[in-house]
């Protein structure tokens, strides 16, 4: 039986592929649920500092496995949109929360769910196939897995409004223009290695920083200017007490490149 995530290790990067590449990564229940579970398992993994996340073949993620879905829907005693709760939500809980960096390898389409777990990732990679599609409302549903929280960060209220009502695909040069792409490559056979080379950078740096600027502006996102100080004295109490810190500052002084552990 083929394995619904591929997990692959490269040193510290750890590579997360959705494997349903001829159902354009369609999220079923077993995807989901492996997904889930891997990233609990990283975010208390130590030895991982930086998560790339990508889809097998030519496409990111086709989102709901609508097929699987309708015959939950045909099904007496099943709640078929408890997959939000049980899996969507912990998904983009995790990726949102995680305390190291997490890049996208946005190949191809990523649509509704697809979409909104591309848009959880601190960096997304794109090329000239790479399309998005908030194809939510086009089967009468509203938005999830995060993404009436990080499309109107990326986008502004307006534009995200737009895209979840109207449900247009976006191209490539419009979602770089947009924000929705952190990069635009020439080349889709790039996406993926471009992505993993951002990662193995950013592994390479100070984790414990990364995660605590993840949580600041996650806290001023939302919050007012004194719970924005208040996040950052916290921050800089927890990364002042790193090894990477010391270690980095006297190689400032000194006039020598810091080498970071990662604690």
């Amino acid at each position: 039986m083929t394995e619904p995530l591929l997990v692959d290790r490269t040193d510290a990067v750890v590579t997360l592929t959705l494997n349903r590449p001829t159902a354009m990564n369609a999220l079923d229940v077993a995807l989901k649920e492996a997904l889930r579970d891997a990233l609990a398992e990283l975010e208390a993994d130590r030895s991982c500092r930086a998560v790339v996340l990508a889809g097998a073949g030519g496409s990111f993620s086709a989102g709901q496995d609508l097929r699987e879905h309708v015959q939950i829907l045909e099904s007496p005693d099943a709640n078929p949109l408890d997959t939000v709760r049980a899996h969507y939500n912990p998904i983009a809980a995790r990726l949102a929360n995680l305390p190291k960096p997490v890049v996208a390898a946005v190949r191809g389409m990523a649509a509704g769910a697809g979409a909104s777990l591309a848009f959880l990732a601190d960096f997304r990679i794109g090329g000239p196939k790479t399309r998005f599609l908030m194809a939510f409302a086009g089967v009468g549903l509203a938005a999830d897995t995060g993404a009436s929280w990080t499309l109107p960060r990326l986008v502004g209220h307006a534009k995200a409004v737009e895209l979840l009502m109207l449900a247009e695909p976006v191209a490539a040069e419009e979602a770089s223009r947009l924000g929705l792409l952190t990069r635009l490559l020439d080349d889709d056979e790039q996406v993926l290695p471009t992505a993993q080379e951002l990662a193995a950078r950013l592994a390479a740096g100070p984790t414990v920083a990364y995660g605590a600027i993840k949580r600041q502006l996650s806290i001023a996102d939302a919050g007012t200017l004194a719970d924005a100080l208040a996040a950052e004295a916290q921050a800089q109490s927890i990364c002042g007490g790193t090894a990477d810190h010391r270690a980095a500052t006297l190689a400032f002084v000194n006039k020598q490149k810091p080498v970071f552990e990662g604690r």
